[in-house]
């Protein structure tokens, strides 16, 4: 399989070092905005099946131009989404497979943005759906870890383990701390704030999708594996758009273990209106406050060695077993940056992000998921030969049941 990666910075530099180690992968272009990234996380890898190029995520004929210079089997986003309709539209006009992390941006409604919903996350790609069916192409939007493993597990347990579901949950929390800073997020600030600081989406049973209050729902959950309890709360995500799609549920949701200084943090760049995207003169120069702050906090990718802890991915499901008992689990991945920076060198949130579109490959290479053309999600397909791939990645899922 021929793969161009648009986006070299933690995520795309892991999906790199991890697609070097597996046969399928016949050649990866790995593309940035700054030639240099994309030529470090080439070099880094020392294999001859890959190469650098470089790309302007923002400009649409900038990337047909390197869509046709590589004419890849598929492209992969792994930029922020902001970026996310460049790349898929000019997927689309060249006629090539697609797929992401995080689907296209969603906007609040004008009138009533904590209540009810306004664009949602992915709007924008599902309502091309008919023109990539058409074309016999995919889009395989939400391939990471939450929205993508995650999904994966919602899968596994409407297919497997319950005959009826109350309700099902996403819930992301870590112990990860980083030395030396007192505020630097593992993960892209830029998507952390449009996640977190946007209206939250819910899906209802008789309601539909809705929204509520920034931080809404908040509760402690015990995170396995030593992680222990994190304050979780309500945020804007993509499987609550996915899931409801291809599983019945009475309510599906997202919460993110931020933990109570976190939480206060992100209010606070609120109130002081550095959560902005739109452009503000200073002394001469137009610049978005989000931009700013994005590029005066240290780059995730960098943080691997001072990381210490645990990042924890996992889906709750209530509901009725195929038994006809009441009964509740929490499916998870965890990983601990220890191991992945002593076998990978990536540090663990991104590493865990990384590796579940390198595994969507390989099965759509295999035949093992084989998209019919258009816009799809995880959770259109088979659930066992992703968990069964797993192992062979050098990380594991594991079922806890709840009470």
């Amino acid at each position: 399989m021929k793969a161009l990666v648009i986006g070299a910075g933690g995520v795309g530099r892991a999906i790199a070092n991890i697609a070097s180690r597996r046969s399928f992968i016949t050649s990866m272009v790995i593309a940035d905005r700054t030639l240099s990234r994309a030529e470090e996380a080439v070099a880094r890898v020392k294999d001859s099946r890959f190469s650098a190029a470089e790309v302007n995520a923002a400009e649409l004929e900038d990337i047909r131009n390197l869509i046709r210079r590589a004419a890849p089997d598929v492209v992969i986003n792994a930029v922020d989404p902001r970026f996310v309709m460049p790349i898929f539209l000019a997927c689309e006009i060249e006629n090539v497979n697609y797929i992401d992390m995080a689907m296209s941006l969603s906007r609040p409604h004008p009138h009533y943005p904590y209540t009810e919903t306004g664009v949602k996350l992915g709007d924008e790609q599902f309502a091309r759906d008919w023109n990539w069916a058409e074309r016999k192409i995919f889009a395989l939007v939400g391939m990471g870890i939450e929205p993508g493993m995650s999904d994966v597990f919602a899968k596994y347990a409407s297919d497997h383990l319950f005959s009826k579901i109350d309700s099902i949950t996403i819930l992301d929390g870590s112990n990860i701390t980083v030395e030396g800073y007192e505020f630097a997020p593992s993960f892209s600030i830029w998507t952390t704030i449009e996640e977190c600081l946007n209206p939250p989406i819910v899906w209802e049973d008789g309601r539909g999708w809705h929204t509520t209050e920034p931080f809404s729902e908040i509760e402690t959950f015990d995170f396995p594996e030593g992680i222990g309890p994190v304050e979780c709360v309500n945020v804007e995500h993509e499987e609550v758009v996915l899931i409801p799609q291809k599983i019945e549920a009475k309510k599906v949701n997202f919460k993110y273990g931020l933990g109570a200084q976190f939480i206060t943090t992100l209010k606070t760049i609120h109130m002081l209106g550095l959560d902005r995207k739109e452009t503000v003169e200073v002394q001469g120069i137009s610049v978005s406050p989000r931009d700013l702050l994005a590029a005066s906090l240290p780059d995730p990718a960098t943080l691997g060695e001072r990381m210490r802890g645990k990042t924890c991915a996992g889906t709750l499901v209530k509901g009725i077993n195929k038994e006809g008992k009441p009964y509740a689990c929490y499916i998870y991945n965890v990983v601990d940056n220890a191991w992945s920076m002593k076998e990978y060198g990536d540090q663990a949130v991104v590493w865990q992000t990384a590796i579940n579109p390198v595994i969507a490959m390989e099965l759509i290479h295999n035949k093992v998921w084989v998209p019919e053309g258009g816009v799809s999600g995880p959770e259109w397909f088979d659930s066992i030969p992703f968990l069964d791939l797993l192992e062979s990645y050098g990380t594991s899922w594991k079922i806890r049941e709840e009470k």
